[in-house]
């Protein structure tokens, strides 16, 4: 335990003088730049305890040691960190670990002469120094290696294996290095107590070196990819967005999808089933809009945002299908923190509410937190499997309804149907009604129970839908409201002249008339 912390507090100094070595080029970089924030990153940079810092390391500790990929690399640093002259008898453990290595690598040269065997030494920190050979089995003696040799393993054509000479080799050369680190540790620590009074310029160059990187990796993802740089106005609007971490993992471009909410249509319900999309679109508007807040350019044709004073996320997963109390209780936990958090400039992303219950609880309890979220000025975007939701459109006149499409697909024998999914995002509520049916169709379930589930799921849906249904009355209203709602949001930010602005005016007439029901004959004579 103790070689392991003498060897984390070595490496570490390591580690930090390779850092301070690189504020010099960093400054370099950052000299001719004219941008106020990268300006201040120079001044600060200039910062004269970074050098009084290195110049007491580099006092102590070699100039040419540095971090270096490899085991046996970086070992090699640590044990040679402290320069010579400093500690006489450190000197003497380097002496002999050198004197050490040397006798297991001429050992091995033997071994691979005496038995003319294209034999290696190789290192690794768990077993230390091994011989490693490259051969055909058929090049061996009987297909078998010398008996000497022991702990014998092979991968494909690469033997590695030791013997008992070098096993005892071994364990000298660990107890040379536990001396060396053992020493080398009491230097590092009386001169990590000569620079702690200094160390606060270090915290300042972290948040330097984490923003810029930050910057970088921005620039170069607008660089190399179709990103655009946002706005920010009064609603959420994306053209053509897509996922930006899918689009790295998939073997092509994720289908593009339009995102658009106002203050007037500020709750969209999300439907479709399982493995559609609605998930992957639910995190991609997060990402979009964290990326645009952050600074960074969006995957997507154009896009605006509405600055979000928090983003609330509810992502359902799989196992959220599971009805045990452990999942309930982790959704309601979620969605009592949204609910007591959330207000009018927050985004807020619920997925899969309600599945951890009964049906009938799940559908009650989406319904009341459908309605309290109603009542602020929040970005919503609510995705269920309970269709029941979707009718509460005809109530409220900010809520749209989205769906994921689906396509329909017989097999070639044409006696079985599956579904392909499009990941198209469609305005309305899915017609994908009956998933689970769906599923019982194409298992052993015998046909006579389909059958009678279907019938039973239609008399159950229509009577549902009869209830539900949006009255003329309704549908008036709900258009005046976005009619109106559309007025006020040209009123705040058209730039649009006289001419285009009377074409948009006229538009929005129409669109208003179209949807008006046109009242029949009978109304009237009422």
């Amino acid at each position: 335990e103790q070689v392991k912390t003498a060897e984390s507090k070595i490496t570490n100094l390591i580690y930090l003088k390779h850092t301070l070595e690189l504020v010099e080029p960093l400054k370099a970089a950052l000299r001719s730049c004219n941008t106020q924030l990268l300006k201040a990153y120079y001044n600060s940079l200039e910062d004269t305890r970074f050098g009084i810092i290195l110049e007491k390391i580099t006092s102590v500790i070699n100039d040419d040691t540095r971090y270096t990929k490899g085991c046996l690399s970086m070992r090699t640093q640590k044990c040679y960190a402290v320069k010579p002259n400093v500690n006489e008898f450190l000197d003497i453990a380097r002496r002999t670990y050198t004197e050490i290595v040397d006798d297991i690598a001429g050992m091995i040269t033997q071994l691979a002469e005496k038995y003319s065997l294209p034999m290696k030494t190789s290192f690794s920190s768990a077993r230390g120094f091994f011989i490693q050979m490259n051969a055909d089995c058929s090049t061996l003696p009987n297909g078998q290696l010398p008996s000497e040799f022991t702990k014998i393993t092979k991968m494909k054509n690469t033997y590695s294996f030791t013997s008992a000479d070098l096993i005892k080799m071994n364990e000298r050369c660990q107890e040379s290095l536990r001396e060396i680190y053992h020493m080398t540790y009491l230097i590092v620590c009386k001169l990590l107590n000569e620079i702690y009074e200094h160390i606060h310029c270090l915290y300042k160059l972290s948040d330097i070196v984490s923003m810029l990187d930050m910057l970088l990796s921005f620039a170069h993802a607008c660089t190399l990819s179709d990103y655009v740089r946002p706005e920010f106005t009064d609603t959420l609007a994306i053209k053509q967005g897509w996922h930006p971490i899918l689009e790295k993992i998939a073997m092509e471009k994720p289908v593009s999808n339009n995102t658009y909410l106002t203050e007037g249509n500020n709750f969209v319900i999300i439907t479709g089933p399982n493995m559609s999309g609605k998930s992957t679109y639910l995190k991609q508007i997060a990402l979009c809009q964290i990326m645009a807040q952050i600074g960074s350019y969006v995957p997507a044709e154009y896009c605006s945002f509405r600055i979000a004073e928090q983003i609330f996320t509810r992502i359902g997963m799989d196992d959220d299908i599971e009805t045990n109390a452990s999942t309930f209780m982790k959704e309601m936990k979620e969605i009592t923190y949204i609910i007591q958090n959330a207000n009018d400039k927050s985004l807020i992303i619920i997925d899969e509410l309600g599945r951890g219950t009964s049906a009938e609880e799940g559908v009650g309890i989406c319904y009341a937190a459908c309605e309290y979220l109603l009542n602020l000025k929040a970005f919503t975007l609510f995705a269920t499997h309970f269709l029941e939701l979707c009718h509460i459109d005809a109530l409220y006149p900010n809520v749209e309804n989205y769906h994921f499409e689906v396509q329909h697909v017989r097999s070639s024998a044409g006696n079985k149907e599956k579904i392909a999914y499009t990941y198209t995002l469609s305005k309305g509520y899915t017609e994908e009604k009956n998933y689970g049916i769906k599923a019982a169709e194409v298992s052993s379930l015998p046909s006579s129970i389909i059958l009678d589930a279907k019938e039973i799921t239609s008399h159950i849906a229509k009577q549902i839908l009869h209830r539900q249904k949006s009255t003329p009355e309704m549908m008036k209203q709900r258009a005046a409201y976005q009619l109106a709602m559309r007025l006020v949001q040209t009123a705040r930010n058209s730039r649009l002249d006289p001419d285009s602005l009377r074409v948009y005016l006229k538009a929005l007439k129409k669109k208003y008339e179209a949807s008006c029901p046109t009242p029949r004959k009978n109304d009237e004579l009422q």
